[in-house]
């Protein structure tokens, strides 16, 4: 049996708009058989992201939830400390900014000067050591069922997004045991990922208790900051970097990769994997989940 996709978005916070206007375009051309053809697009928009008077990046993005990314960039990066207060976030459309504004000064003109071109499609940056700030961490033990993970996926899949709309685009979802919360979806998914730790910063949202689903692949750079966000479960339809398996060992998350359907692999952490669910009652992934773009 495949699974149809489903309009049911009962209890997610944020979930994807596949229709808002501003995130997609129709594009004509011509198919493989010289055919015309009219595809939707994702759209692409920097972002200068500032904080107080100093410019930190500008990112490529699809324009949703810029507040949140910005917050969220800045929190991963080490530049929003624990408990610092955030005075304000401006948006502005025009100029294509936003300014995070806190009571603290900014000073990382050192920070700014190294930075590491991470492995992220859309070209992710991050400034600074990679491993700075991990040392004290160790993410608490939590127990994984595979029947919440199954759930997931399936749910997940199934829930309308830009991706089946369009493709060429990544998307995250911050997950409570069988519920997806808050999915964001970008051209890169370090974006996506931003804009869910911005969430949880603005909404004071705890993170000891939560699972982080992306379609991306689990890289060094999305384990880091999965981990800097202090969720302890990591969870992709992609697959794995040694590096990232490394890390994700030393600090405790419990890392799950190449879940399709019935199947996945755990790589760090399958001491804590419950196994209460029998793949044999799985239903198959839905081949809508595999498109790649959508024609209009």
């Amino acid at each position: 049996m495949q699974l149809a996709q489903s309009d049911d978005l009962s209890g997610y916070v944020i979930a994807p708009d596949p229709a808002a206007p501003r995130l997609t375009r129709v594009v004509e051309g011509v198919d493989h058989e010289g055919k015309p053809s009219r595809i939707s697009v994702v759209e692409e928009r920097p972002l200068t992201i500032f904080l107080n008077g100093q410019e930190i990046v500008t990112a490529m993005t699809i324009g949703d939830y810029p507040e949140y990314l910005a917050l969220g960039f800045l929190r991963n990066q080490g530049m929003l400390a624990t408990g610092e207060v955030v005075r304000g976030v401006d948006y502005d459309e025009d100029l294509e900014t936003v300014v995070v504004r806190t009571d603290g000064q900014t000073t990382y003109e050192e920070k700014l000067k190294k930075k590491t071109r991470t492995s992220g499609c859309a070209v992710g940056t991050v400034f600074g050591d990679m491993m700075e700030g991990l040392g004290g961490v160790r993410l608490p033990e939590v127990e994984v069922k595979t029947s919440d993970l199954y759930a997931l996926a399936s749910k997940i899949n199934r829930t309308p997004s830009l991706y089946l709309e369009a493709g060429a685009i990544h998307g995250t979802v911050l997950c409570q045991g069988a519920q997806p919360l808050v999915y964001m979806e970008d051209v890169g998914r370090h974006n996506a990922v931003d804009k869910i730790a911005g969430w949880m910063l603005s909404e004071g949202v705890s993170a000891g208790d939560k699972t982080l689903y992306t379609t991306g692949r689990l890289t060094s750079e999305m384990v880091i900051k999965t981990a800097m966000m202090g969720i302890p479960v990591l969870a992709s339809r992609s697959g794995f970097t040694a590096w990232g398996v490394e890390i994700a060992r030393q600090v405790g998350l419990t890392l799950i990769g190449r879940m399709r359907g019935k199947r996945f692999v755990c790589l760090a952490g399958e001491e804590r994997v419950l196994r209460d669910a029998e793949p044999a009652s799985v239903d198959e992934e839905s081949p809508k989940h595999r498109r790649k773009g959508g024609e209009v």
